[in-house]
Formats: structure tokens, sequence, C-alpha cells
């Protein structure tokens, strides 16, 4: 199955596709969305929007996920991520494909193993996990730790759904 992760933020998106057969989990692309600095907040979001839409016709994924806002102190820096985070949840809901969401420390100890592990690690076991993912920015590395997440939740509830 192939699944779709996304890493959203209004400048850089990072997104990340993998191949999830049983547990095994294969790299098919990644890449970061940049979005023009300044000018309308709406415009920043359809280009977005539009790069999402593409990404999703381009691989064909069956199911997206989307990690969660991260909550800070300056708040209209999270209101501004909690908009990118809405064009993330509706590109391909809108397609038609199911959207799941994790908080960043699941999806750290999904990946590292602890929910503490800071983004050079995140990369670190990226690139072990994915053999075939190169060195690539972290909005892209952790895209793809998003991705890693849900294949090992599907997994999981794959397991236990087939439990006695």
């Amino acid at each position: 199955m192939r699944l779709l992760g996304i890493d959203p933020g209004l400048r850089f998106t990072g997104w990340g596709v993998v191949e999830a057969e049983g547990t095994r989990l294969r790299h098919v692309a990644d890449g970061v969305i940049a979005v023009a600095a300044g000018g309308e907040v709406a415009l920043r979001l359809k280009a977005l929007d539009e790069a999402l839409a593409e990404i999703l016709v381009r691989f064909q994924p069956r199911e997206a996920a989307v990690e969660e806002t991260y909550v800070n102190r300056n708040a209209a820096a999270t209101l501004k991520l909690g908009y990118a985070r809405g064009v993330a949840l509706l590109a391909p809901a809108r397609a038609g494909i199911p959207v799941f969401e994790y908080g960043a420390k699941t999806v750290k100890m999904a990946v590292v193993g602890t929910g503490g592990a800071d983004k050079e690690q995140v990369g670190l076991m990226v690139r072990r996990l994915l053999p075939g993912a190169a060195r690539q920015r972290a909005d892209a590395a952790d895209a793809l730790a998003v991705a890693i997440c849900h294949a090992h939740h599907r997994a999981t509830a794959r397991l236990w759904a087939a439990a006695p």
C-alpha cells in the first residue's frame, strides 16, 4: 500500500511517499514544497494546495498521514501553521484518500523509539529504515517519519484485528 506522509508548514511543507507491504517499507519519493514567504496568506495556501494535489495525482497514495500542529508560545505562528495543516488535511480528503493524524511524540516514538528524539535522530533513523532515501531536508525527513509511523500503526492494527 502506498502511503503519503505530510509535515505541514506555511513556508516549507515536507512530504514523503512510502510503499508498505506487511512490515516491509520502501522509499518511493520525498520532497519539500516551498511557498514564497510574504504575500497574501490565501495565495500561499492556494499554492500549497495545488502542489499537494499534484503530488497526490503523481504518486497515487491510498492513505495519507499528517503531523499534528505543535503549539508554541507565538499564537500567530501557531495559527498560520494551523492554516497549512488544514490544507494538508483537506487536499487528500478531497481526493477521496483517508487521512490520519499523529502527534510529534508519537511519530518520534514510532521511528526512533523515544518521543524526545531530535531532528537529527529522526533523519538518521528515516535513512536507516528507508535505504533509498538520500539525505534530505528535515521537513522531508519528518514527512517520511510520519509515513513510517502510519505504516507501523496500520501493521499493528492489522495484527490486533487478526488476533483470536
